[in-house]
């Protein structure tokens, strides 16, 4: 079948052509492209719509653009465009995406529509999609009504976008969600429990290693609510003798962890790894530090299930949808009882002293997630709800417009 993903992805191409640092989401992109893969495996067509939203104020003019999300140049990605202008920039982004995805479903209509989480633009083409006819299943990675929206909208503005929101909510057609209080926001459908998927280049680095290194390990998006600083911070004030920190990434707060880092030659930053090399990285070190500020989600972190299935010993502040992993898989984990300095220092002190770090959980994490548990259930998940979708439409599906 035909699917629209309509997801707020942030590829090679968009990256080179505009400003996007303060809204960088490297996990959330690296998510959507392993699952539009294995849907592609399943012999899906699969097309995404991304919003590509500059949210840094200034007035200048982004046209539409697309690349591929893969180098088998068999997933377009489509970006509507975008006039980073205060009191525009959003309500253009949102109406922009919601004209492509239009133009393509009128073109050559869908089958089915997947959406990633509830900014404006999602809700704005799912409910187009929703009056059109066709099944909506949405991907639900962040619980959006804990901080509604962006510094984009005001007050009001916001109040408008959360009221949509909460009405999209009991319209899908079905859900998938990293945590069970996410998947209890939304009413009686179909529903299927994904904290996520580990790339395939991951399981073979890992087959592939020799031997691992006194590293502990952090790749993601350098967002403020990731703890870098304080783990950062934590590693200077606590250093740990024969032992490397090594951060991949970038985002809002690069430059600052830098400039923290300066004076410490055991921290390595490597930027912006591709796949492969993020994979290498992953599958060289011990540990891995997932500081997340708890109050800013209800969802799941995707890089603990990453490192997991990498065979890193995962430490982690104790986020709600952890409780739903399997037992098997929490015995990969060390929780943090908060995020500042000195009880990461405490805690990772611990668990190189007690050798903690070689109770890991990765055969467990790839047996439930990898690429090919994932693909089957994601595939049946889907098609169960299409299908059932039809029989209930039958022949009442609206005509384009």
């Amino acid at each position: 079948m035909r699917i629209a993903f309509i997801a707020p992805y942030q590829g090679t191409t968009l990256c080179e052509r505009r400003p996007i640092t303060g809204n960088f989401g490297l996990g959330a992109t690296a998510k959507m492209r392993i699952l539009a893969e294995l849907l592609r495996r399943s012999s899906h067509e699969v097309e995404i719509f991304s919003q590509g939203e500059v949210i840094d104020s200034k007035v200048t003019y982004y046209p539409r653009l697309s690349e591929w999300a893969t180098a088998a140049g068999e997933i377009p990605v489509r970006y509507a465009s975008a006039i980073p202008l205060r009191g525009v920039n959003a309500l253009w982004s949102t109406t922009s995406l919601r004209r492509l995805f239009k133009k393509h479903h009128r073109r050559q209509p869908y089958d089915l529509v997947l959406i990633y989480n509830l900014k404006p633009p999602q809700v704005t083409c799912a409910d187009y999609a929703i009056r059109h006819g066709l099944p909506v299943v949405m991907e639900y990675e962040d619980d959006q009504f804990l901080e509604i929206w962006e510094p984009n909208f005001s007050r009001f503005t916001s109040n408008v976008w959360e009221k949509q929101a909460r009405q999209l909510l009991p319209r899908v057609s079905g859900c998938v969600a990293g945590s069970a209080d996410l998947l209890a926001q939304v009413g009686e459908v179909p529903k299927l429990l994904l904290p996520g998927v580990i790339d395939r280049a991951i399981i073979t680095e890992g087959e592939r290693s020799n031997g691992r290194r006194n590293w502990v390990v952090f790749s993601g998006t350098h967002s403020r609510y990731q703890g870098l600083t304080s783990l950062i911070t934590s590693w200077k004030q606590t250093p740990q003798p024969g032992w490397e920190l090594h951060i991949a990434g970038h985002g809002e707060i690069t430059s600052e962890l830098h400039a923290l880092a300066a004076d410490d030659p055991t921290i390595v930053f490597h930027g912006v790894l591709d796949r492969d090399a993020n994979a290498r990285l992953l599958t060289q070190g011990k540990i891995s530090v997932v500081a997340y500020e708890v109050e800013k989600t209800r969802g799941f972190s995707f890089k603990t299930l990453e490192c997991l299935g990498a065979g890193l010993h995962v430490i982690t502040t104790r986020l709600t949808a952890l409780s739903a992993l399997d037992p098997e898989l929490k015995t990969g984990l060390t929780y943090l009882d908060g995020n500042d300095p000195d009880t990461i220092s405490a805690c990772l002190t611990s668990v190189i002293n007690d050798r903690r770090y070689e109770q890991t959980s990765r055969d467990e994490a790839i047996a439930r997630y990898g690429p090919d548990a994932v693909q089957r259930s994601l595939n049946a998940f889907l098609l169960s709800i299409c299908h059932s979708h039809a029989a209930q439409l039958g022949d009442a599906r609206p005509a384009l417009i």
